[in-house]
């Protein structure tokens, strides 16, 4: 037996103990990783720096902050969440108990990414610790250092045998994934995320697949290019592009492409100085490898700002690239690094035309006045996601489902759709052994009067919303004819 299933053997001995049930139990392990978060900063910034030069500032406002933010709206919800949620009734089920039962789907397999390695693995794991699950946690190898911290000072948090951390490179991921799971969430490449789900397949295992894309971001030639190019610089550059729903390309008109690149180099000064290598909230690329892949990716393209690079500090400056065709290089995959292309369109139009006839993206971004051109943006394009005049704040609201669609993802995460995903919506409907006559229309022989019947009470929905305002309303007309009536008899 390998040591990766006897983790999972382990996990799914522990689960099935029933300890995961109570909802204190999961309250308390909430309360112990919100802990883990608040004590543990500094190992976690000083990880983050070795990785990917984040400032610890960055590290607590893009990572840390987003998580506790989960954890207390998990706390707060969670007896919401998990408890039976009445659905409508048809007629013949009007006196029963109908309802959904959310329930733990057993042992999940998590693993994260090493762009946003803290955000991007234990967010998934609040949900599944809120839903009752336990879950083998598998963090990038790629993020050598956080996965260290992970696996070192997370179980002196929570349980050990429920939520176990593995580290380890592609063979130890292999062996995980040749273990039956009852859920497997993935965040990553696409190339990887099929390998994910086909693995998943050979047991049947359902898959959360967060697998990023090319997001464009359109700009209209009469919006407001300076506060457009504000946001997308920060959207762009923010972790050194390393962030898989940053602008991946910009779309705009031949008549603007100067006044963006201008206002885009304005930005870069502003925000990380005129050197940015210096610039301690600049970060750089993970490693040389995928150094070398960034810088391969502007090959046959105008460096029009930027493009200056230093591989033994795996450094790229940003950069904005223009003469970018759709057959370049840099359009072929999801750049991932600070290049910025510059793709030039005739109108909306051939924009949409051109989002249209590629893989439905991550993100999608559009800068202009004209809300009826929003509309139609949403209208006529499909990605995970969509905003409006601004880049990736999407992903701050927990009330928005993310994640991805086609090429980019599939299944959603963040607040109660983490929950939600990581759980069984079970039906349930709890009849009496009365009222037997109700149901001879069902049974045998079957007449055209008992099909009459069927249909009247089959049919008919009933909705306990509208019940219980009839219901309100028409107390409050006898209430009213009440008085009314006592203020005549006084006169």
């Amino acid at each position: 037996m390998s040591a990766q299933q006897q983790v999972v053997d382990c996990a799914r001995k522990a689960f099935r103990s029933g300890r995961t049930r109570p909802l204190n139990f999961r309250i308390q392990q909430l309360k112990s990783l919100q802990r883990f978060i608040r004590e543990r900063q500094v190992d976690i910034t000083i990880a983050l720096k070795k990785d990917l030069y984040k400032s610890e500032q960055s590290t607590l406002l893009y990572e840390v902050m987003g998580l506790e933010g989960e954890i207390s709206l998990a706390l707060n919800r969670l007896a919401e969440w998990a408890a039976p949620r009445p659905v409508e009734k048809n007629l013949l089920t009007i006196s029963d108990q109908v309802f959904i039962q959310p329930e733990p789907l057993g042992v999940v397999l998590i693993i994260g990414a090493w762009n946003y390695p803290w955000a991007v693995t234990i967010q998934p794991l609040i949900g599944a610790i809120a839903a009752g699950n336990a879950v083998v946690v598998k963090p990038s190898e790629v993020s050598i250092h956080t996965a260290k911290v992970m696996e070192e000072l997370l179980p002196l948090y929570l349980d050990q045998e429920l939520y176990p951390v593995v580290t380890g490179g592609v063979p130890e991921t292999q062996e995980l994934l040749r273990q039956r799971f009852d859920h497997i969430f993935y965040t990553g490449s696409s190339t990887v995320g099929k390998v994910v789900m086909e693995a998943a397949a050979r047991h049947l295992t359902p898959v959360t697949l967060e697998l990023g894309g090319k997001s464009p971001c359109y700009i209209d030639k009469d919006c407001d290019i300076a506060v457009a190019c504000r946001r997308i610089t920060w959207g762009k550059f923010e972790n050194c592009g390393q962030t898989c729903i940053a602008p991946d390309y910009i779309l705009c008109e031949p008549s603007i492409q100067d006044r963006v690149v201008e206002e885009i180099r304005k930005c870069v000064q502003e925000f990380y100085t005129d050197d940015p290598k210096t610039f301690p909230d600049y970060g750089r690329i993970i490693n040389q490898r995928h150094f070398r892949r960034v810088m391969a990716l502007m090959e046959g393209c105008t460096v029009a700002y930027g493009g200056v690079s230093d591989e033994s500090q795996l450094y790229i400056a940003p950069t904005v690239l223009t003469d970018v065709m759709a057959e370049s290089k840099v359009m072929q995959e999801e750049i991932f690094g600070p290049l910025l292309p510059i793709v030039t369109v005739a109108g909306v139009d051939e924009a949409i035309r051109f989002i249209n006839e590629r893989e439905k993206p991550l993100a999608l971004y559009v800068f202009c006045y004209d809300s009826k051109l929003i509309q139609r943006m949403i209208a006529q394009t499909s990605s995970g996601g969509m905003l409006a005049n601004d880049c990736i704040v999407h992903y701050t609201i927990s009330a928005l489902p993310f994640g991805g669609v086609g090429h980019s993802g599939m299944g959603c995460y963040h607040g109660k759709h983490t929950f939600d995903q990581l759980s069984h919506l079970r039906s349930c409907l709890v009849k009496t052994l009365g009222n037997e006559a109700v149901n001879k229309m069902r049974y045998p022989p079957h007449t055209v009067e008992k099909l009459r019947w069927a249909r009247f009470f089959f049919l008919r929905q009933v909705s306990l919303t509208r019940l219980r305002r009839m219901a309100l309303a028409a107390i409050l007309a006898v209430l009213a004819a009440f008085v009314a009536q006592r203020s005549l008899r006084r006169r």
